[in-house]
Parts: structure tokens; C-alpha cells; sequence
């Protein structure tokens, strides 16, 4: 009971906090805020801990622990994260002298700015890492020793499992090309060629459009991973919405929350073989229990393990860009706790890593100090981003790397804490799109200058 009131109240706290460092907690209004909010912390994190508290979760991970005192250090854990999370975000808005709901709401209202609309030197860009991204999707397909989609399609469902694990583990080409310009850019781009088509209603934006939603389609089903193909439709919904071109209204929103749970369903059918309808009805169990507790249970794990089986790895895991000056080699610690909880899956190769909250990665370098000060670098920086993007101008590029964060922040936050130190993809999308709008910004501006000095000749 005890455990029931302090969630009830954690809850209540961070509710109220997010919704100031938000600025709307509406499924209507979504944003980044409100999606780390819902989706990394209360569904997958803050219900499963209280089940695991309270010792009625009957989940397999947590059959794994030999302290089951950690299921009430966890629960504090986690507690901790619901309120220092968006405090520290509340205290970043204030130095910033950012209101979230006022600078929010104006931002959903404002219109796209019209971009480099007088030249093409843009389109010829884009179009060119387009072609890049798509042969990037070719290149993966052709990389992949059994692509699992297409055994699905073939019928040959006996060993999907292991054929997702090799897609993901075994790659044989070139993971930076799949990483970033199959996996990371082409949704991207997809959405960035959807707000120009909506916004000049060109042919050629238009036909480069479906050419990439096709390809993001793709590479987002082609190891039949659950969770990318549904992201994918969420950003898809958000530039929609950012754009003006939907309004979202319970309805609907229930009609998507359904024909989720569908994909979800014939997912685990054909891929999983789960026919048992117990098992789908059951909330330790199938989709039910991989979304409140198969997330959260690792990061119990966590704080079973290191400092007991496994000493803390004092920055072992860390970004190896780091790590590498000091001679140490890089060691991720969901791979550590698979390995320790799930040996056998680590030997049929149908074991990866136990991703979960990012307290879990910070726990196991750097004990509990790990946990605060990782709770507040990522509330830090996370708010910062928020705050930098409602500012910026709202034009298709910004407008698409803002959603792009808005999905893959929430995403990272169940993922991992080194990720947050040092992210080469968002590094690298980020300082490629800066670039080629610089480079554009900077040629007009020059192009107008020798125009206006020419005008100034002619007329002397």
C-alpha cells in the first residue's frame, strides 16, 4: 500500500511538471516533452515498476534477480527519474525564460516559411542525397544474408527469430551506410519532401516523396523489428499535424490506438508464433507485457548485478570516441546483463542486448551518483533541444529534425545513457542539414550582393 501512495503522488508531481516544461500533455497537442512523458517514463517504466514493487508482476526477467530487495530500490530509482527528470527541465525553461505553453501553442500555429522557393540548388541537393538514401536501402537489402521480411512473405516462418537477430548482428556491408543513410536519413527525408509537396504542390517534390516513403517503408519492415514501423507512422502523424494538415481529435486518435494494436497483434502472430489468446490478454505476458515490463525489467537487473556479479564499469561503456584515450574497450552494459541473466540465448545467437531507462547504463558505470547526475545532464540537455527548436524558424528542414528528435529522444531514453554523450547519427544529420541550408544561405546572399553591386554599376 505504501508503495501504491508513493507512486499515486510521484505521479501526480511529474504530471504537473511536465505539463509546465511542455506545454500541453494533449494526445491532441502532442510534442517531444509529451512523449517522453507518456511512452518512455509512465508506460514504459513507471507501471511496470510499481508491479515489480508490489511482487505481483510474475515476469521472467524479474525471476532473475538474486536481491529482491532491488524491486524496491528500483521502484525508488525510477520514482526519482518521474520528478527530477522534469524539474530539471522546469529549472533550464526558467533560466531560459522559456513558457512552454505559450511558445508551444504560437509554434503549432505559425505557418511553414517558404525556402529558397527563388532557386533550385536546394532541390538539387536533396534529390541527391535522396538517390544516396534509396541505393543506401538497396545496399542493405543486399547485405543481408536472409532478408526477414521476405522469408514472411515466402511463408517461412520457422526461424524469423533467429533471421531478425542475424539481420541486426550479422550485417555483412557497411553498418555506417545502413545506420545513417538507410535507417536514420530516409524516413527523414521522406517527411522533409512531404511538407514541400504539400507546400508547393510540385510535381517533382510530390513523385521524390512517394519514392521515399516507399523506401522509409521499406527499411523500417525489412528486419520485422515492431517498433520502427510504428515510429515511423507516429513522425508521419506529427508532420501532418505540425503542417496543418490534420487535426487530431479522440476519434481518430482511437483509430490509430487500434490499428496499432492490430499491426502489433499479426506481428507477434507470424513472428513470434503467439496464438494463445491468454498470452495476448495477459499483462506479464505477449504485447502487454512488452510494453509496461520488458523495457523496465533490465534496469532491475542493473542494479542486481553491478556491484555484485559484475563490478561497475567506471566509464567502460561510455562513447568509444571517449573511452578510446584512456585504452579501454567499449562494453555496453545490456549486453553484459543479457549475457549474465540469458547465457543460452547469447550461445543460439538469438540473444542482443536488454536495452532499458537510461538510469541503467548510468547506474552500472558510476553507481548511484551514475543515476542523479545522468538524470540531470540528460533533463538538461533534452530541454535545451525542445527550447531551441520552437525557436528556430519554422521552415520544412527545421520543422522535420524537430520531429525527428521529438521520436528518437523518447526512444533513446528507454535505450541507453551513452547515447546522450555522444550520438554520431544525430550529430551527423544535424550538422549535414545545417551545412546544406548554410551553404544555400550563403550563395543566395552572395548571388544578391554581385546582383545588387551589378544594378549599382549599371545605373553609375
Amino acid at each position: 500500500m505504501l508503495a501504491f501512495t508513493i507512486w499515486v503522488i510521484v505521479l501526480i508531481v511529474s504530471i504537473k511538471l511536465f505539463s509546465s516544461v511542455s506545454g500541453s500533455l494533449s494526445f491532441t497537442k502532442p510534442n517531444l516533452n509529451s512523449l517522453i512523458f507518456y511512452y518512455s517514463l509512465f508506460v514504459s517504466s513507471y507501471i511496470g515498476s510499481l508491479l515489480i514493487a508490489l511482487d505481483i508482476d510474475h515476469y521472467y526477467m524479474i525471476n532473475k534477480l538474486d536481491h529482491d530487495v532491488y524491486r524496491y530500490i528500483g521502484f525508488g530509482a525510477v520514482s526519482f527519474v518521474m520528478i527530477m527528470l522534469p524539474l530539471t527541465m522546469f529549472l533550464v525553461s526558467k533560466l531560459a525564460g522559456f513558457d512552454a505553453k505559450k511558445e508551444f501553442n504560437e509554434y503549432l500555429k505559425k505557418p511553414i516559411e517558404k525556402t529558397f522557393s527563388q532557386k533550385n540548388e536546394f532541390y538539387l541537393l536533396f534529390l541527391g542525397l535522396s538517390m544516396i538514401c534509396m541505393l543506401a536501402v538497396a545496399y542493405t537489402l543486399l547485405k543481408t544474408n536472409q532478408v526477414p521480411i521476405f522469408s514472411l512473405l515466402k511463408g517461412n516462418l520457422s526461424e524469423l527469430g533467429l533471421q531478425r537477430i542475424e539481420a541486426a548482428r550479422n550485417f555483412g556491408g557497411n553498418v555506417l551506410i545502413r545506420n545513417i543513410f538507410a535507417i536514420a536519413l530516409t524516413p527523414l527525408l521522406s517527411l522533409i519532401a512531404y511538407v514541400y509537396a504539400v507546400k508547393t504542390g510540385r510535381l517533382k517534390w510530390i513523385f521524390l516523396f512517394f519514392a521515399l516513403f516507399v523506401s522509409a517503408l521499406v527499411i523500417s519492415v525489412y528486419d520485422l523489428s515492431k517498433s520502427p514501423i510504428i515510429f515511423y507512422i507516429i513522425m508521419f502523424i506529427f508532420v501532418r499535424l505540425y503542417v496543418g494538415k490534420l487535426v487530431l481529435k479522440w476519434q481518430k486518435i482511437v483509430g490509430y490506438t487500434i490499428s496499432g494494436a492490430a499491426v502489433i497483434v499479426v506481428m507477434y502472430v507470424f513472428i513470434q508464433g503467439v496464438k494463445d489468446l491468454g498470452s495476448f490478454l495477459n499483462y506479464s505476458s505477449g504485447p502487454i507485457g512488452r510494453i509496461i515490463l520488458a523495457q523496465i525489467s533490465p534496469t532491475f537487473l542493473h542494479l542486481d548485478l553491478f556491484g555484485h556479479s559484475i563490478p561497475f564499469l567506471n566509464g567502460r561503456s561510455l562513447p568509444s570516441i571517449i573511452i578510446e584515450r584512456f585504452d579501454m574497450e567499449q562494453v555496453r552494459s545490456a549486453r553484459l546483463v543479457m549475457a549474465n541473466a540469458f547465457p543460452n540465448r547469447i550461445e543460439d545467437g538469438t540473444g542482443g542486448v536488454l536495452n532499458t531507462l537510461f538510469i541503467a547504463e548510468a547506474y552500472a558505470n558510476f553507481g548511484y551518483l551514475g543515476i542523479i547526475l545522468g538524470t540531470i545532464y540528460v533533463g538538461v540537455l533534452v530541454q535545451l533541444i525542445y527550447i531551441i527548436f520552437i525557436r528556430l524558424p519554422k521552415n520544412p528542414v527545421f520543422l522535420c529534425l524537430f520531429i525527428y528528435f521529438s521520436i528518437n529522444i523518447p526512444r533513446t531514453l528507454v535505450g541507453g545513457f551513452t547515447d546522450f554523450l555522444f550520438n554520431p547519427i544525430w550529430i551527423f544529420i544535424t550538422c549535414l542539414f545545417a551545412g546544406i541550408l548554410l551553404f544555400i544561405r550563403l550563395r543566395l546572399d552572395l548571388f544578391a550582393y554581385l546582383q545588387k553591386r551589378k544594378t549599382a554599376g549599371n545605373e553609375s
